[in-house]
């Protein structure tokens, strides 16, 4: 044998044991109901029950989050339907849910009256599936025939039936289709604009339907007529019909990628592509033109359009690059627009000014241009517009704080002057708690806001357990939400947290959306770890300003946020002393190719291009683990029926850290989809758990420091 080819095998053996030490050990576990990986799966929720119920304050806390989940003065958010007001309601008697509607006179009352539409924990007993409750849609004006959409067991994918409001049953011959991911929408009374699994080659890579059809009534499926087809890699396709009081408008939105699309103008002659920026957002209609939210500037003609602004325009003017645009509203510093919704003669835009909430009403007035005006409300809490009835143009606002529970309010014309209609009972005594306002300064110079709560006594001695939530990427924004209400995201914090001797703190770092476009372009692809940077920030700051000590520190994020908080533990383990990581991304080698993954390459970008991937290793969580580190301990959560992001990210992680001996839990609720619960007790057990870890880290160290 030559001395080449002596070489040549050696290489070749070489080869192949590189190659072999590169397989991931662990990624069986992506397997997600195989035997073997739910066998893993219920050893570590024995193991982590076991060893958190233990702790004396596990019961307490598991009372103090139900108690909160199921108070019976939480206010029902309301969606106005012609003449009703509908609601899905959860509580002890209902843990799947109940829809169910009033009249707006007995809502007024102290103890309405609620007639039940669907009673979702019947129709899971009678079908023998644990079904999600994931909304309907009626159709306008009569808003007699609806759309169900049911998950079984609270993923994305949904089955869809039609249901008869009137008689308040399920039509047997109506429009239905099988769990899938689908995008649907009501044409008109007798066909729906259709997206769905069609069989193979019509969903995209990022599992979203890349196929939108127009499906009549009383024909196959296999018969609806296609409309458009996207391309494979793109992230999904949808149909819908914008309805205003001179003229509704067709679209169908290619999804290209997480940040942008290309929309088409659907005529009875023909289908035109609109001219409009990729990252422009459609918010809806208005007497006949489009509402338009700009997420980047646009040069159009002479006229530059700038980042931010909400203009309106008629289909046809953007179907060339001479049509009239209307500007409705230009950005103003420090206020970002967050959602536009209109009426037959007015448009409601929420914005955020230095993350509280404003809202204001836009009407037309003589010669064309608008009036603004300022609906009155709380000065530092969040807004909400739950409900916005199209003809009448009243509506429905929730506001809340940190420390004022959700109340809702209802405004109607000719002031549109809101009326207090209901108001949650407190879930904590907040009147010895006080909230401020601090800025952080990041690696790169940016000023980080974040939001303090504590206790008015509160010494300044680094000693007070402090758990520290954030997100940060997405475009989403966390305002100030209050203990147990829908939008508390840290969940029953003042029972659980604050009451208890805590400080809670949430940080409005970059990759949010907060301070409008700019603030979350910031994170985007090779500059994401400026969201790194601007949570370490937050947590060096609170050390600086002695409200904690990392031993005293416990951190909390989750999707996202638990890629942030994996990610941000293994960069500077010596900054926490304790972390809870829900539903993550951990593994960015892989992650275009678990659940609906590929969809977030325009915000991550694609580790299968050597140089996106030479940059996101060096941060990537699972890649990054390594033995002998001093990493705090770590909770971690998921949801086995997570079809978003894919359980493995996290089963994986805990794998890899019992491998090195590290001090790690796991617990996965086989149901509950992306936000990990389907009903009440599972989301207290779930707050109980992570709550237990972070007190039994944070108190001890906190006992050690007296």
């Amino acid at each position: 044998m030559t001395t080449t080819r002596i070489l040549f095998l050696a290489m070749l053996a070489a080869g192949t044991t590189i190659a072999r030490a590169q397989v991931d050990p662990n990624q069986w576990l992506e397997d997600v109901a195989s035997s073997r990986s739910m066998q893993w799966v219920q050893a570590e929720n024995t193991r982590t029950a076991k060893d958190l119920k233990k702790s004396p304050q596990f019961d307490s806390l598991y009372q103090d989050a139900l108690a909160a989940l199921d108070s019976k003065s939480r206010i029902p958010s309301v969606e106005q339907v012609g003449a009703w007001l509908y609601n899905f309601w959860q509580d002890e008697d209902h843990p799947r849910g109940v829809y169910r509607r009033t009249t707006l006179d007995e809502f007024r009352r102290k103890n309405p009256k609620w007639d039940t539409v669907l009673d979702v924990d019947a129709l899971s007993r009678h079908d023998g599936k644990k079904w999600s409750f994931h909304g309907m849609d009626c159709l306008a004006p009569e808003y007699r025939r609806c759309l169900v959409f049911l998950s079984p067991g609270g993923g994305d994918a949904v089955e869809l039936r039609e249901f008869d409001s009137k008689t308040l049953k399920f039509i047997a011959d109506g429009f239905h289709l099988p769990t899938a991911k689908m995008r649907v929408a009501w044409r008109d009374q007798n066909s729906l604009f259709v997206a769905t699994d069609f069989g193979p080659g019509s969903m995209t890579e990022s599992g979203y339907p890349r196929i939108a059809k127009l499906w009549q009534r009383g024909t196959p499926l296999n018969r609806a007529h296609t409309l458009f087809t996207g391309a494979a890699k793109s992230v999904s396709m949808s149909a819908r019909r914008l309805r205003s009081s001179a003229a509704d408008i067709d679209i169908i939105n290619e999804q290209t990628s997480f940040w942008t699309a290309s929309r088409y103008w659907l005529t009875a002659r023909a289908l035109q592509p609109l001219q409009l920026p990729d990252k422009a957002v459609i918010e809806g209609a208005f007497q006949g033109k489009l509402l338009i939210l700009l997420n980047s500037d646009w040069q159009r003609g002479g006229q530059r359009l700038a980042q931010g602004s909400v203009i309106i325009a008629s289909p046809k003017s953007l179907t060339d690059a001479s049509g009239s645009v209307e500007v409705l509203i230009q950005p103003r510093p420090h206020e970002v627009v967050q959602n536009v919704s209109s009426s037959r003669d007015a448009v409601l835009v929420s914005v955020l000014d230095n993350v509280r909430g404003r809202l204001y009403r836009y009407t037309r007035i003589a010669g064309g241009g608008w009036q603004r005006q300022a609906i009155a409300f709380p000065n530092n809490g969040a807004l909400s517009v739950t409900s916005l009835d199209e003809e009448s143009g009243s509506f429905f606002v929730k506001y809340e704080d940190f420390l004022t529970p959700p109340t809702l309010f209802y405004s109607k014309g000719p002031d549109f002057a809101p009326e207090r209609i209901k108001a949650q009972a407190a879930t904590f005594d907040a009147s010895g708690f006080k909230v401020e306002q601090y800025f952080a300064t990041s690696k790169d110079g940016t000023r980080i806001p974040y939001f303090a709560v504590m206790a008015k006594n509160t010494e300044f001695n680094g000693n007070n357990p402090t758990h520290l939530f954030a997100y940060g990427g997405f475009r989403v924004s966390l305002t100030p939400s209050y203990s147990g209400s829908y939008e508390d995201l840290a969940g029953a914090y003042g029972k659980m947290w604050l009451e208890r001797g805590g400080v809670f703190v949430s940080a409005n770092i970059r990759g949010g959306g907060e301070f409008g476009p700019a603030w979350h372009d910031a994170v985007l692809l090779k500059h994401h770890k400026r969201a790194f940077e601007d949570f370490e920030a937050v947590a060096r700051d609170l050390v600086t300003r002695k409200i904690t000590t990392p031993k005293h520190l416990g951190i909390e994020g989750r999707s996202n946020g638990g890629l942030l908080v994996s990610a941000s533990f293994i960069r500077h383990p010596e900054l926490y002393g304790a972390v809870v990581c829900g539903v993550p991304l951990a593994d960015m080698r892989r992650y275009n190719k678990l659940g609906a993954g590929a969809s977030w390459m325009a915000e991550y970008g694609n580790p299968d291009d050597p140089d996106m991937w030479a940059y996101m290793k060096t941060y990537s969580p699972y890649q990054n683990l390594k033995a002998g580190q001093a990493y705090p301990p770590v909770f971690f959560f998921s949801s086995t029926q997570d079809d978003r992001v894919h359980p493995a990210h996290a089963r994986k992680m805990v794998a890899r850290m019992e491998k090195f001996g590290y001090p790690v839990r796991y617990y996965e609720n086989t149901e509950g989809g992306h936000h990990g619960s389907s009903t009440h007790k599972q989301l207290a057990y779930r707050l109980a758990l992570a709550y237990t870890h972070l007190w039994r880290h944070l108190k001890q160290n906190h006992a050690e420091s007296q």
